[in-house]
């Protein structure tokens, strides 16, 4: 996992990486050591299999500005993410 963490370092670093097209980026990642589950996350546009390699989990505190209000559930289609906040509702009536 330290292994694919550098690699999102340098992917995220480097601007012909992080801007290249995902075809271009795989075929980069071939070339490398790059673990299986990078390779075929970038392939296969697929973040599950990154997201299982390091430990696919919701991390929730009180003290971040990113914690979910207790009882708020995450969004399936992007689980690090709150809800989004029922736009029916106004501020004042929450």
């Amino acid at each position: 996992m330290a292994d694919t963490i550098e690699w999102l370092e340098t992917i995220g670093k480097n601007p012909m990486l992080r801007h290249a097209p995902a075809e271009e980026l795989a075929q980069s990642l071939e070339q490398t050591d790059a673990s299986d589950a990078l390779k075929a996350a970038v392939m296969f546009k697929d973040r599950t299999r990154l997201a299982a390699e390091l430990g696919d989990r919701l991390m929730r505190t009180d003290e971040s500005s990113n914690a979910m209000p207790y009882g708020e559930e995450p969004d399936e289609d992007n689980p690090i993410l709150p809800p989004e906040p029922d736009q029916t509702k106004s501020p004042n009536n929450r």
